[in-house]
């Protein structure tokens, strides 16, 4: 049975589309199975991945609010075990068209239970939001990772994922939970940065990924060219760092890292390529 993950943050700027597409492509890099969806309005995962969100049809939107199973929107990625599922311009007004709608928090959840075990995990990237796309994001979802950026601002945001989290859980999905705290954009040079992790750090505990993700330039240029870290710069740190965040996940869940680093095989495979 697949996995669902959401990348949940109310914030905006944290680093939370970022993560999507990279953790899920070093999940698929890593040998597993791997749908990610976009469910931000904003479309930012669907251009991340060098796709056109004005004629990316049929979408994520056909999928809640006019009920079309999901296996029709899913695409194919350059990388083989990844696949997306993109939002079009027409998910601007999917809340306002839900909020009469039968269900309408378990659009999403509903559409899902129809891929089974086709994909080990699925991956959501919400909006900076709390409104019914990320509460039908939660209800879908197994586990909740939240990026955190290394400002004060950002804990703000924090606990009214939390408390939306907890909402959720209790009134929809018994079975959500947070799987951890994920630093973004963390520059260890700034003071502040390091007090936030201190902060962060007692807020989640053993939950907290150790993994950290460095204030990366290369990660900052890769969404202009449609591509993920591991097509744009696999030797970069924020390449490494998407892949140990990778890593560390999957160690959570028993499962042990025999294959190549991510990295290395993307640029490999670009090798192989290039020679042939």
């Amino acid at each position: 049975m697949s996995e669902v993950i959401v990348v949940a943050n109310q914030k905006g700027g944290v680093g939370k589309t970022t993560t999507a597409i990279n953790f899920s492509a070093a999940l698929a890099l890593l040998g597993q199975q791997t749908l990610l969806i976009d469910l931000d309005p904003q479309g930012n995962a669907t251009s991340g991945l060098g796709f056109d969100a004005k004629t990316f049809t049929p979408s994520i939107y056909n999928v809640i609010v006019e009920l079309m199973p999901i296996e029709k929107t899913i695409k194919g990625t350059i990388i083989p075990a990844l696949y997306f599922c993109g939002a079009g311009t027409d998910l601007i007004g999917a809340e306002v068209e839900l909020v009469p709608a039968m269900a309408r928090e378990s659009r999403l959840k509903g559409a899902l239970s129809s891929l089974k075990d086709r994909f080990k995990y699925v991956v959501i990237d919400c909006p900076p939001s709390l409104g019914l796309l990320t509460i039908n994001a939660l209800n879908a979802a197994d586990k909740v990772i939240i990026p955190i950026q290394g400002e004060y601002y950002s804990m703000e945001g924090l606990a009214h994922i939390i408390s939306t989290f907890k909402r959720v859980r209790d009134a929809l999905n018994n079975k959500l939970e947070i799987e951890g705290g994920v630093l973004t954009m963390f520059d260890s040079r700034m003071l502040l940065s390091n007090k936030v992790r201190q902060e962060v750090e007692k807020y989640f505990g053993e939950s907290l990924f150790k993994t950290i993700i460095p204030r990366n330039i290369r990660l900052a240029e890769a969404p202009g060219f449609g591509k993920c870290i591991f097509e744009y710069d696999p030797e970069s740190r924020g390449a490494q760092a998407y892949a140990d965040l990778a890593r560390e996940f999957l160690a959570r869940r028993g499962i042990k890292d025999d294959t190549a680093d991510p990295a290395q095989e993307k640029s490999s495979s670009q090798e192989t390529e290039i020679a042939s």
